[in-house]
């Protein structure tokens, strides 16, 4: 067991967990030096700086090409979202989830989606496999859909959510990503409900850090946002300097996840 697997579970035990989702080793270098605990890359964002959509297209090759990238360059844990791991075959899951452990990942992000929550506890189980046979201590983040893609109605929303989390846990996940929660009274009650680290996305409608601390919530990421914002001043800055051959800097504003993702869908 490595020093960086053990260190990143400890950083879930306590306090709040920030994670500035990264596309590349360039970027996650820069969110070391400005002080992030640990590095997790975005799905969305990696995909895109290869010029693939997000939703388990990108080929493996370059997703472990980042993964060794990042690894190399920092001295912090690093997570990976490997999405829905890339396939439903679960000989395909393992592959896709030693190669990324082999290039230096210690945790990983895996989500449900609108596939049967029985699916995602099988992909945890092999993960866990895969990893134990590296020797490593591998930080499973169970990531349920269930607000994201409003997969149950409104009012069961909690219920659903603590009940793939109980699934999860006994497949052997390590923590909860409740992505899409933003409700601090929905919050809470995943929290309690749960004895899993909880991970939420920040939205901006999201309570504040301190009030997520008190809460229960022990992970905060900010997923493709800033990805989504970087694209979008690329687009601004590229479109002002075709049109006057200078860099407006003054009317930045965000694409929208959607408008980045569309770009790399083929008609």
């Amino acid at each position: 067991m490595s020093t960086l697997d053990t260190q990143f579970h400890q950083l879930h035990q306590h306090g709040l967990l920030i994670l500035t989702n990264v596309a590349d080793a360039t970027g996650a270098r820069l969110v070391e030096q400005l002080g992030g605990k640990a590095v997790a890359t975005s799905s969305a964002a990696v995909a895109w700086a290869h010029g693939y959509p997000d939703g388990n297209t990108l080929p493996l090759e370059r997703l472990v090409a980042t993964v060794e990238s990042i690894a190399r360059i920092i001295s912090v844990p690093l997570t990976v979202d490997v999405e829905a791991g890339y396939s439903d075959d679960l000989g395909r899951v393992a592959e896709v989830l030693d190669a990324v452990v082999a290039a230096g990942a210690v945790g990983i992000n895996i989500e449900d989606g609108a596939q049967a929550p029985e699916l995602l506890a099988r992909k945890i189980e092999v993960a866990r496999q895969v990893a134990d046979k590296r020797g490593v201590k591998l930080f499973i983040n169970a990531r349920t859909d269930v607000y994201l893609k409003s997969l149950v109605p409104a009012e069961d929303r909690v219920a659903e959510t603590l009940r793939r989390a109980a699934l999860y846990q006994a497949a052997g996940a390590d923590g909860l990503f409740a992505a899409g929660v933003t409700s601090a009274y929905e919050i809470e009650a995943i929290c309690r409900g749960t004895p899993l680290p909880v991970n939420v996305l920040g939205f901006a409608c999201l309570p504040s850090p301190d009030e997520l601390k008190a809460l229960g919530v022990r992970r905060l990421s900010a997923g493709s946002s800033i990805a989504e914002f970087l694209y979008g001043a690329m687009g601004t800055l590229a479109k002002s300097f075709l049109e006057t051959g200078k860099l407006d800097t003054h009317d930045l504003k965000a694409f929208t996840y959607g408008e980045v993702n569309g770009l790399l869908k083929k008609s």
